[in-house]
């Protein structure tokens, strides 16, 4: 199995344990809604560079620019969520940011050999870009008013008691 696969599977599952556990828990704030988008299609777009251009030292440059602004998007929200999260959310994203150069310059080793592998995963990682926007573009707030409002009549069941005889 190729070095890139074992990273982007770590990875993946880093970035799925932040989405599922800190980013539902404490939810995004807009900023945020449009910002995860843009560092997850500059992923994509690295990896489908990798699939499509035949490595040639211009393109290898280029890739080098286009790795280096992903490596800087992911990290560009940093200072502020240090007010928005918890110390446990920030070590993931501690970790996140030393897996995103390390498998997108480890993609770049294995340009020539590896790029079903790359179609494969940007193929994920496109489906995790349209869950990340249909859910928080969409669907976040309703989900989140809905728990409001069941929670809010739980509240006023258990207040009325039981019925009277």
């Amino acid at each position: 199995m190729s070095a890139f696969l074992i990273i982007s599977a770590i990875q993946g599952a880093a970035i799925l344990f932040d989405e599922f556990f800190f980013h539902r828990k404490r939810g995004l704030p807009k900023w945020e809604v449009i910002s995860h988008p843009i560092d997850t299609i500059s992923v994509i777009a690295c990896l489908l560079f990798l699939v499509f251009t035949e490595r040639t030292p211009t393109t290898e440059a280029i890739y080098y620019v286009m790795a280096t602004l992903s490596c800087i998007s992911v990290t560009k929200d940093e200072w502020v969520h240090r007010k928005f999260c918890s110390a446990e959310e920030m070590w993931l994203h501690a970790v996140l940011f030393m897996m995103h150069p390390l498998a997108l310059f480890v993609a770049m080793y294995e340009w020539e050999d590896s790029r079903p592998a790359f179609l494969a995963v940007s193929g994920g990682i496109f489906v995790f870009l349209v869950y990340q926007i249909v859910y928080w573009g969409f669907l976040a707030e309703r989900v989140r008013k809905a728990r409001v409002e069941a929670s809010y009549r739980k509240v006023q069941q258990e207040n009325e008691g039981p019925a009277p005889t």
